[in-house]
């Protein structure tokens, strides 16, 4: 057994190995310590003490060592985890995500695993970038934060997954809006379409869905399909009605004769809009 005295003489022991050993290659880390068998729980507060000032190197090192030190302990299964949290803060984002997954497929019954679920999603996560940029990392995001909400349904962790993925697919529908305009100013207008129906069919709940309406129309005006632009206005004024894209749309159409007003205001049998929706995407 260790009292008090000597846990606290070991952990000033160990600290000052420690900072020797990650100093000794002119400032740089090192990426293991030397052995020095310590309780598993002084390596492991003394890694929590490190986390606490920010020092995300030293405390990934340590929380590292109560797995080589000890790999069959529960002190090993929390260091493993929070082995992945240092690395996240320290934007070490690969390594994090290695490491919940090393978790997860070690010990997948834990009470632990919704956290490394949760870790390896904000990693994606945090990695999004504008919608200019390729989207890889947003669609790995959006189906880590899919896995928690089907997994975990009713946890912490889902409730928030749910609202980063609104996020992760405005930015996706966002990118199929960027091709898409690319694509109709290039007068590929087929390419476009395709796009924009992409938006409407698959990312109806983001914000990019009225412009998508909006550039249907567009395409089958360039197109000269008068009737179906007429069916995807009156689609997005249905839907839409005080939407500024509806406005362009209205008055675009309004220049081919079309009149939206007659259309959204014509006696419809109940679940018209919805059947012509399924049509028309």
């Amino acid at each position: 057994m260790f009292n008090a005295k000597t846990l606290k003489r070991a952990a000033f022991l160990g600290l000052a190995l420690t900072l020797t050993a990650c100093g000794s290659l002119g400032g740089n880390k090192k990426e293991t310590l030397a052995y020095i068998e310590r309780p598993a729980e002084l390596i492991y507060n003394q890694a929590v003490d490190q986390l606490e000032r920010r020092d995300w190197s030293d405390a990934k090192l340590l929380f590292q060592e109560v797995e080589r030190q000890h790999p069959f302990s529960k002190w090993a299964r929390r260091a493993m985890l929070m082995s992945a949290y240092t690395s996240y803060r320290s934007a070490d984002y690969d390594e994090s995500v290695a490491t919940a997954q090393r978790f997860i497929s070690l010990h997948p019954g834990s009470d632990s695993a919704p956290y490394a679920y949760y870790l390896i999603a904000i990693n994606y996560y945090d990695q999004i970038y504008d919608v200019g940029r390729d989207q890889a990392t947003t669609v790995a995001a959006e189906a880590a934060l899919q896995q928690i909400v089907r997994r975990y349904p009713d946890s912490d962790y889902a409730r928030d997954a749910r609202l980063k993925l609104e996020l992760t697919q405005d930015h996706l529908a966002g990118k199929e809006m960027s091709i898409g305009r690319y694509y109709l100013k290039e007068n590929q207008q087929l390419a476009a379409i395709n796009r924009f129906k992409n938006v409407v069919q698959n990312y109806e709940t983001t914000s990019q869905t009225e412009e998508a309406l909006h550039r249907l129309v567009e395409s089958y005006v360039s197109l000269g399909i008068i009737q179906e632009a007429k069916l995807v206005g009156s689609v997005l004024g249905y839907n839409y009605p005080n939407s500024e894209w509806y406005k362009d749309s209205y008055d675009l159409l309004e220049s081919y004769g079309v009149n939206l007003d007659d259309e959204i205001t014509k006696p419809r049998k109940q679940g018209y809009w919805t059947r012509l929706k399924e049509r028309l995407f």
